[in-house]
């Protein structure tokens, strides 16, 4: 696999789906993951993993069990392994996700939310 410049907004531009990660570069066994959100999502856990929510545009709010925390465009969050959380945007962001390849976006929850895995853009 050769390195190349990848240009976040042009592949943001690529897509206008809402909680579908597509995967844009891969470091080792992580994948670095564009995906638009809007609404709420589901209540759901990674067990094995942290989970890493970069925000690029626009605002999320992170709710888990304890508290909530919001993010401007510019910040990220690391939402530890097992915590139960649920992302939840009042308008369009756009957030990058950094996390093992593999992982599965509804965690242990499952249901209709669950996007197709390793959709490479």
């Amino acid at each position: 696999m050769h390195s190349a410049v990848i240009n976040i907004k042009q592949k943001l531009a690529q897509f206008s789906d809402q909680w579908s990660p597509k995967i844009v570069a891969q470091m080792n066994d992580y994948h670095f993951k564009l995906v638009k959100l809007e609404g709420e999502f589901v209540w759901h856990r990674h067990a094995d993993t942290d989970e890493v929510f970069l925000v690029l545009d626009g605002e999320l709010t992170i709710v888990l069990r304890d508290r909530e925390v919001r993010l401007k465009a510019g910040e990220m969050f690391v939402v530890p392994k097992g915590a139960e959380h649920k992302p939840i945007a009042d308008s369009e962001c756009s957030v990058m996700l950094i996390e093992p390849a593999g992982t599965i976006n509804t965690g242990d929850a499952g249901g209709d939310m669950t996007a197709a895995a390793d959709v490479w853009i």
